[in-house]
């Protein structure tokens, strides 16, 4: 057992007897109150899942292991002062609850490396797919084409104690974010580009070889890609894509039909999309005008067509969280970073003003709880400023990154033996005589 998998043993054991007691004394102790409107609103809010990894703040954002994305900047590894945290660092932390060395992070680096290599089937199964295919589709069939190498799958098929289930599971989520990059850069390149792909360079970091295989390889552009992977490693357990991989996986699906559905998932215009959304209506606000990037808009002309967008009944996308009560700190970490290395973009000129004037018309009329900007408000401004001009990619590129937190959940999971997930349900009949016996 190498030294990582023996931390996580010894700080899992713990935990799981910490759970079994818990489970044995409290076990009837009622945690939240259920009401109609929350089981029909989508249960949101409604504290039923045990996360692990992170959790949300909603003023100071998400938390990886109890640290804020800017505290997280001072205590994970980085190649520089000037860089950004590495993705191998942030899953030793979701992954253990320690702050790694940057021995650790090399370590962690070397053995994605050598998990790195795909069977040449996957490749097969994302080219038989139609061409009109989209990005996620072919991404999603490529994970789960990858699930002929699950040990899990394996070992349980020929008898595993139930105790040593995160064992096998560490080891296929392991394989699995090692291989991420290489299928999703696959995708791109076929997809987007020449159709030459590019290999893996050794002597990268994970982010850095995702963004080397997509083409992309200066140092501003590792930079890009390691803030990008950092930033949206992980949102806690509720989010759909997140808690549809641990729902299949509580099924006992191996790790790569688990992430796989996550996708999927992640893959709705209300979840994954959500970048796409926002790029597509400032295009929409230029076309309006008749106006290109270059000519610009004036912040008059700006706070207008958000008015305008409101008016007609639409929301404005990249504005509004449902937990988040103030700025997205992932929202200022790319802004950041733009300030930094981004001179005179017009899109991204574009997305500051709107940062000032679309908090100001949301309070004025009312119309959100948190009228301040999530994550998706700049990441597509980002990518498009880099090169990365086919935005419908977009959410490829969030799956190889979410990876990090829900792949790290799932083995916690296992290592906790949670049961397979089994609400109740009832008929909207019921609901309403319910309703009507309480009055």
């Amino acid at each position: 057992m190498d030294y990582i998998k023996q931390r996580l043993f010894e700080k899992g054991s713990l935990m799981r007897a910490q759970l079994q007691d818990l489970l044995k004394e409290s076990r009837d102790l009622i945690v939240d109150e259920v009401t109609i409107g929350n089981v029909l609103g989508g249960m949101r809010g409604v504290t039923s899942l045990l996360t692990v990894t992170s959790k949300l703040d909603q003023y100071e954002g998400i938390r990886y292991r109890g640290f804020s994305l800017p505290e997280l900047y001072k205590v994970l590894p980085r190649y520089n002062t000037e860089g950004e945290p590495l993705a191998e660092g942030v899953f030793y932390l979701l992954l253990t609850g320690e702050v790694p060395t940057m021995e650790e992070v090399e370590y962690m680096r070397k053995d994605w490396v050598q998990r790195s290599e795909v069977p040449e089937h996957v490749f097969r199964a994302i080219d038989a797919l139609p061409k009109t295919s989209k990005p996620m589709t072919r991404f999603s069939t490529g994970i789960l084409a990858a699930a002929t190498q699950s040990q899990f799958q394996k070992q349980h098929r020929v008898g595993l104690r139930k105790e040593d289930y995160w064992d096998s599971t560490y080891e296929d989520v392991m394989n699995m974010i090692a291989q991420l990059p290489v299928i999703a850069s696959y995708i791109y390149r076929k997809e987007f580009c020449d159709g030459e792909v590019i290999a893996l360079d050794p002597n990268l970091d994970w982010s850095a070889n995702f963004a080397h295989m997509m083409g992309f390889n200066s140092e501003e552009e590792f930079k890009l890609f390691r803030m990008y992977m950092f930033i949206h490693a992980d949102h806690e357990g509720g989010n759909v894509s997140a808690h549809t991989a641990h729902l299949v996986g509580s099924a006992l699906s191996n790790p790569f039909y688990s992430y796989a559905a996550g996708m999927i998932g992640l893959a709705g215009p209300l979840h994954g999309y959500a970048n796409q959304e926002v790029i597509r209506w400032i295009k929409s606000m230029y076309k309006h005008y008749n106006r290109t990037f270059e000519e610009g808009l004036s912040e008059e002309e700006i706070h207008d067509f958000v008015e305008k967008t409101l008016d007609d009944g639409n929301v404005i996308p990249g504005y509004g969280h449902a937990v988040l009560r103030a700025t997205d700190p992932r929202f200022i970490t790319q802004k950041d970073f733009a300030d930094k290395y981004v001179q005179n973009d017009p899109l991204i000129h574009t997305v500051n003003i709107l940062y000032k004037v679309v908090p100001a018309v949301l309070q004025e009329r009312g119309k959100a709880k948190n009228p301040w900007p999530n994550v998706d408000a700049f990441s597509g401004s980002l990518l498009l400023h880099y090169g990365i001009k086919d935005y419908i990619f977009y959410t490829v590129m969030f799956g190889v990154s979410r990876a990090l937190g829900v792949g790290a959940q799932l083995i916690w999971d296992r290592f906790l033996s949670l049961p397979i997930e089994r609400p109740n349900s009832q008929t909207l009949d019921w609901f309403t005589e319910y309703a009507n016996s309480e009055d």
